[in-house]
């Protein structure tokens, strides 16, 4: 398994656990340059879930997402609407 794959499959399994519609969950990964972009798609009614109160917890989904990485490369996380 690709780095994209496996940081793919980690935020979907960690977003599934956060929202009510587990099922609508996708995550697509997509390589710009020298980063790598997640692209995160929620249920409308989860999107105010992932983002949290002041954006703290994409914020923190993030960081996970950074820490995990295992490349030098950036991971941005992006929430699609």
């Amino acid at each position: 398994m690709s780095e994209a794959e496996n940081l793919t499959s980690f935020l979907e399994y960690v977003v599934k656990k956060l929202v009510e519609y587990p099922e609508e969950v996708k995550v697509e990964a997509k390589k710009q340059e020298r980063n790598l972009v997640l692209r995160l798609k929620v249920s409308p009614q989860d999107r105010g879930r992932i983002i949290g109160k002041q954006g703290k917890m994409v914020k923190a989904l993030r960081r996970l997402v950074n820490a995990v990485s295992q490349t030098e490369q950036r991971v941005a996380l992006e929430i699609l609407e």
